[in-house]
C-alpha cells in the first residue's frame, strides 16, 4: 500500500483504448469478469507540481496508463489520436491496480472535439436471451476493419455479454495492443477460502470474435490455492464465459 499518493496532471495522445476490468479466479471453477470503466494508454508526460515523472516500461508501446469511468467515456467519446489532458493520482494499491493513475478528473480535449472513430451498430437479440430473459445487445465485429480492432470502445454492458478468453500476454503486447477488444485484468486469485486470503496479480484477456486470426490464447495458467499445486485454467472457462456468442464473427 503506497500511503503517500500524489495529485499528477499528465497530457498525451491516446495510443489504445481497452476496457478496465476486475476478475475473481477460484480454482478452476470459477473465473468471474467485472468491467468497471476504461484504461486509455497514453504517449505523453507527467508531472507532480514541476517534476517530471519517468515510467520504465521496457517497451515503447505507450508511457502511462490512465484509468477513467464509464460515464467519463461515453460523455467524452476518448478513441486513439486524440491528444488529451487532465488530473489524477497515483495508486493507493499498486498490487491490485493495473493503472498507473486513477481519479481522472478535468479531463479534456486538447485537439477539439473531433470523433472521427467509427462506432459499431448494436442490435438487439430478443430470442437468444441471457439466463434471466433480459435481451443481448449484440454487435458484429466482422463487418468492421480489423484486426485489430480499432472502433470507439463499446459500452461496458457489450463486453459483459460478450465474455472474455485468455488471451496471451505477447498478443497483448504485440497485435492486440491497439484493440478494442484487448484488456488487461486486474485479477484477485482466492487463495484460501476459509481464511478469506487472497493473491493478486494482472492477466491479459480478449472480447473479440472467436474467428479472429490473431487470437492465441498462450500457456495454461497456474492458479494456485493453499495446499494444492498444479491447477491450472486450461481454457475450458472460457468456453462457459463466451456462451452468449451465437456466431464466431461477433
Amino acid at each position: 500500500m503506497d500511503d503517500e499518493q500524489r495529485k499528477i496532471e499528465w497530457k498525451g495522445e491516446v495510443v489504445s483504448i481497452q476496457p478496465r476490468s476486475t476478475v475473481w479466479r477460484y480454482l478452476i471453477d470459477n473465473r468471474t469478469h467485472r468491467e468497471c470503466g476504461y484504461n486509455i494508454f497514453m504517449k505523453g508526460e507527467v508531472h507532480p507540481g514541476s517534476e517530471l515523472l519517468h515510467h520504465d516500461r521496457g517497451s515503447d508501446r505507450y508511457d502511462f496508463c490512465v484509468a477513467i469511468s464509464e460515464k467519463q467515456q461515453a460523455k467524452m467519446k476518448i478513441h486513439i489520436g486524440d491528444v488529451l489532458q487532465g488530473t489524477g493520482w497515483t495508486k493507493k494499491y499498486p498490487e491490485i491496480e493495473f493503472a498507473d493513475y486513477y481519479r481522472a478528473g478535468s479531463l479534456k480535449k486538447v485537439n477539439g472535439e473531433d470523433s472521427s472513430a467509427r462506432t459499431m451498430d448494436v442490435e438487439t437479440d430478443d430470442v437468444n436471451v441471457r439466463y434471466d430473459g433480459t435481451p443481448i445487445p449484440r454487435v458484429k465485429s466482422a463487418d468492421y476493419p480489423g484486426p485489430p480492432w480499432k472502433m470507439e470502445v463499446p459500452s461496458l454492458e457489450i463486453y459483459a455479454w460478450r465474455g472474455g478468453r485468455m488471451l496471451s500476454k505477447a498478443s497483448w503486447k504485440g497485435k492486440c495492443f491497439q484493440c478494442i477488444w484487448a484488456n488487461m485484468a486486474n485479477v484477485t486469485v482466492q487463495y484460501d477460502f476459509d481464511r478469506n486470503l487472497v493473491r493478486n496479480r494482472f492477466e491479459t484477456f480478449c472480447y473479440g470474435p472467436l474467428s479472429c486470426k490473431y487470437y492465441s490464447m498462450g500457456p495454461a495458467r497456474a492458479v494456485p490455492y493453499k495446499g494444492m499445486s498444479g491447477v491450472k485454467d486450461q481454457g475450458w472457462l472460457d468456453e462457459i464465459c463466451v456462451q452468449y456468442r451465437t456466431d464466431p464473427d461477433e
